[in-house]
């Protein structure tokens, strides 16, 4: 999340670094006639020798007067720029493109009382200069130093359309220089030749990157280390703010904006406010939301991601107080980076010279301890799509592992321990062992649960993302909403006929019928619907009495069916005369509108006493089936559950509500049911037993995406689009089994040419929800690839 800056912006324009004998700090402001621009900076270039550089940083006093500040940056102006001399400017030998531009001035292009300036710019290969005219002996009146971080912007078409200007935009480390032409082609010509300049510039080094190199090179030398880490205080803890980043970063930035709410400025900027964040952790009593912001902050802009890592090595080295709160509030940031974010490799081994220089120097300290913990992590850290919850970041400050709770329907929940790097399989594969389910044929897998959706969790998902997507959700959640939770449920039916009943995966596949039931997947009777409420109702309550507990209804019997008895309601016929429209219109903003109101309320509360009284005798139909079931076990009752919903043909499959696309034109889409089976798929209208069409996995020639939103399945010679927001489940489905149909078909002699390719013989593993992955003649575009 982003950091208010105005007062550290405020603080970090006081004072600067002083870096080989230049002072850099307080920015000038640029005038409309500026005769340079002081692009003195920090970084130093990357030099042909590659010897060891011993570079001393420190925060100066401002003690130098203007008149040594300009002699300084003049005199480092002609080291960058070769002197010019008193030739005309159109005979530059050096320039690379010229021509007129007009450049923006106070008010900007867009104010119609203040127009843009015009203005003899020249491009030569170390700067863009700019000149009150093309005559001879013209004034220069100012310059953009072009180094490897100077970024230009491409001509936007919304100024164009509002200016009627194209402009080019050109960001240096103070000033950023924007220029307007009349002519695409002009804009586009000067852009192309300012960044192939841009291009040609040896790549910037910073102080810290070259001093990590040299700490690489001296690694087996103690003392030159040390001379190393003693002459330069950069890489040691400081108190102070810092100035600018320790890496390089563009000037400008083309991607300031994160996904979603936050907003961000320039990655340069950012850098200093999350350094000043930092140094909050020391004094802070609750860490832990600051340190969730930081994380924010660097998955929202990943090039921060090395920055961080930086400046918690500084920060984390030679500190005033080892081993204090505000040193361990720094290891406790830097393990939470460790779980999350992976460093690129220089940054990384710099990273790990530290931890090691850490455990040489404090044995046995709480230092020590989070180094270990971090060199582990680094090992295993992939990426993250989440940052860390307020509950693992609190678990990772003790380096202990959470608790996750996964429910199991029909059994108590199990508590599994998960650290920041366990997936959905490895979870699914203990739970596998834990409940005994290792020699069933059938899969599993785990399911995020939530009022609105159930959908299966990848097998490479990382569990600490889910939980943090809980933590997020439970924040917009209202009161009475049941919070999101992990199940542990059947994911594919490849035999549901000799499941043992007494066996725990008996009581997962009951409840898991049960589940449909009450979604409506399984079109029966109503007198079966109440005789399988009863059925449920003895396999919780045994037999029959009065001081037994009673479920709600819709935890018995699908709401869907009480709804559809109710009379639709009555559409009114729209008014074709516009007077009659009007009429209405005005009508129905006055007392009208009260009296429209009422009836409305009055009608929905007709509406839902009539409910209630269906609810009543249907409740009392199934109390009366119930009665008749006295003295069935509870085992009985839930085997005669199952055998009921059995007998529907498409008992085993998972159903997707699918929207078909007509072929003829005009034609609107068709609602149906999309039933993948451990055998075949079939295509069902709502509430409807048989299927209309039914294709086995050999008449399946392709299937793949469209699009987000569209699933296509090639049968032979024709193509059905099917409209729907599950597209990946239903490939995932698929593809486990497909693989599956191919590990148990013995193999044959030849394949015919035409032939689908076999899919992978290894069998998936249970609690595998595996990723969609090709089954494929003709690969469609947009298909799902492995």
């Amino acid at each position: 999340m982003p950091f208010p800056g105005g007062l550290w912006w405020l603080l970090c324009c006081r004072q600067g670094f002083t870096l080989l004998r230049r002072d850099y700090g307080e920015a000038d402001r640029e005038a409309d006639g500026e005769a340079e621009e002081e692009e003195a900076s920090f970084e130093l270039r990357a030099q042909g020798d590659q010897g060891s550089l011993e570079v001393s940083l420190s925060q100066p006093t401002r003690s130098s007067s203007g008149s040594e500040r300009s002699l300084l940056v003049a005199e480092e102006m002609r080291s960058l720029i070769a002197e010019k001399g008193p030739e005309p400017v159109e005979d530059d030998p050096d320039a690379l493109v010229k021509g007129w531009l007009q450049r923006e001035v106070r008010g900007g292009v867009k104010t119609p009382w203040i127009r843009p300036r015009k203005y003899w710019f020249v491009l030569t290969p170390d700067s863009l200069d700019y000149y009150s005219s093309n005559e001879k002996g013209a004034r220069r009146l100012g310059s953009l130093v072009l180094t490897s971080l100077c970024s230009v912007l491409w001509p936007d078409k919304q100024t164009y359309k509002e200016t009627g200007y194209w402009n080019v935009t050109v960001f240096g480390r103070k000033h950023c220089y924007r220029l307007y032409t009349e002519h695409l082609n002009e804009a586009v010509h000067w852009v192309c030749a300012v960044q192939k300049v841009i291009d040609s510039k040896v790549p910037v080094q910073t102080p810290t990157q070259l001093l990590m190199r040299d700490v690489e090179e001296h690694c087996g030398s103690p003392e030159v280390l040390e001379q190393i880490y003693r002459c330069n205080p950069i890489l040691r803890y400081t108190s102070s703010p810092l100035y600018a980043p320790l890496l390089p970063f563009p000037y400008g930035s083309l991607d300031q904006s994160a996904p979603g709410p936050r907003s961000y400025t320039t990655l340069r900027d950012e850098a200093v406010k999350l350094f000043n964040s930092l140094q909050q952790l020391e004094s802070e009593r609750d860490p832990v939301p600051l340190m969730q912001g930081v994380l924010q902050t660097c998955l929202d802009l990943p090039p921060l991601v090395d920055e961080i890592y930086c400046q918690l090595v500084k920060q984390t080295t030679e500190p005033a107080a080892p081993g204090g709160q505000g040193d361990l509030h720094y290891w406790q940031l830097l393990t939470c980076m460790s779980c999350t974010f992976l460093p690129s490799p220089p940054v990384l081994r710099f990273l790990r010279f530290h931890l090691d220089r850490t455990e040489s120097r404090f044995p046995a300290s709480e230092m020590a301890k989070y180094a270990c913990f971090i060199r582990e992590a680094l090992g295993k850290t992939k990426g993250r799509e989440c940052v860390p919850s307020l509950e693992e970041i609190l678990v990772l400050m003790r380096r202990q592992e959470m608790i996750c709770t996964v429910h199991c329907p029909g059994a108590p929940a199990c508590s599994v321990a998960i650290s920041s790097h366990t997936t959905a399989e490895e979870v699914a594969r203990e739970l596998v062992s834990r409940l005994g389910l290792s020699q069933s044929p059938n899969l599993f897998a785990l399911y995020e649960q939530s009022r609105r959706r159930e959908q299966p969790v990848a097998s490479a998902t990382l569990l600490a993302d889910v939980l943090t997507r809980f933590e997020n959700l439970a924040g917009e959640q209202r009161e009475q909403d049941p919070p999101c939770r992990l199940c542990f449920k059947h994911y594919g039916f490849l035999d549901t006929d000799n499941v043992p009943r007494d066996s725990l995966e008996f009581a997962l596949l009951f409840e898991q019928a049960h589940e449909m039931v009450l979604r409506g997947y399984v079109p029966t009777s109503e007198e079966t619907l109440q005789t399988l409420a009863a059925l449920r109702l003895q396999s919780l309550n045994s037999d029959f009495s009065t001081h037994a507990p009673f479920p709600r209804l819709e935890e018995l019997f699908p709401p869907h069916v009480l709804h559809a008895r109710l009379p639709a309601p009555r559409r009114r016929t729209p008014t074709k005369c516009r007077g009659a429209r009007l009429r209405a219109g005005l009508l129905a903003g006055g007392l009208w509108g009260q009296v429209l109101a009422k009836q409305r309320a009055e009608r929905d509360q007709r509406l839902r006493g009539r409910l209630r009284e269906e609810g009543a005798s249907t409740m009392a139909a199934i109390v009366e089936k119930w009665k008749l079931l006295q003295g069935m076990g509870r085992p009985e009752a839930m085997a005669a559950y199952v055998a009921l919903v059995r007998e529907w043909p498409g008992f085993g499959s998972t159903l997707f509500d699918v929207d078909l696309r007509a072929s003829p034109v005009g034609a609107g889409p068709q609602r149906l049911w999309l039933g993948i089976g451990a055998k075949a798929v079939s295509l069902y209208k709502p509430g409807e037993p048989e299927p209309l069409d039914s294709f086995c996995y050999g008449r399946i020639s392709s299937f793949g995406a469209s699009d987000r939103s569209t699933f296509r399945l090639s049968v032979e010679d024709r193509d059905l689009l099917f409209e729907t927001s599950q597209v990946d489940e239903i490939a995932q489905l698929l593809n486990t089994y497909l693989a599956s149909a191919g590990a148990r078909r013995p193999p044959r002699p030849q394949e015919p040419a035409t032939s689908p390719p076999a899919p992978d013989p290894t069998t998936p593993p249970q609690g595998l929800c595996p990723t969609a992955g090709p089954w494929q003649h003709r690969p469609p575009v947009g298909s799902f690839h492995s």
